[in-house]
């Protein structure tokens, strides 16, 4: 159930075609396994311990549809999923965002809007956390 849970919250980059195969059958398949998991279990610990996921896919099912299908996370916290943006009117170009920037993904020069360049962002929220304008925000 964890590595079909983990599949759900990866990025698209780091999964092959059979990989993205089994995170669309990822859904069925909890349910499925949880079940078999309550049913088969001799003790109590084990006949609850799919509870958990058994409630989420009941009452956030479309959030998991989200991250299968769309592969976004609405809740903000898968950091694989989540991309980040600079919003050019409220960016001041003080080059604070890109000198905390692990893998040099925001460009621009000082004093004019910059720009996060996707296919290098790895999601940390550096860029987020030490922007004092608000101008980085989670799409």
């Amino acid at each position: 159930m964890l590595e079909i849970l983990e599949s759900i919250s990866r990025a698209r980059e780091n999964e092959n075609d059979m990989e993205a195969l089994e995170r669309f059958k990822g859904i069925m398949y909890l349910n499925r396994l949880a079940e078999v998991i309550q049913d088969t279990s001799l003790c109590g610990l084990a006949k609850s311990a799919p509870n958990p996921v058994l409630s989420t896919l009941r009452w956030f099912r479309d959030e998991y549809e989200d991250h299968i299908f769309e592969r976004k996370c609405p809740a903000g916290v898968c950091k694989e999923l989540l991309t980040y943006e600079i919003d050019t009117e409220k960016c001041v170009g003080c080059t604070l965002c890109a000198r905390e920037c692990p893998t040099e993904a925001i460009i621009g020069k000082a004093k004019t809007p910059h720009y996060i360049v996707d296919d290098k962002c790895i999601g940390c929220g550096n860029c987020m956390d030490v922007c004092r304008f608000n101008a980085v925000t989670v799409k």
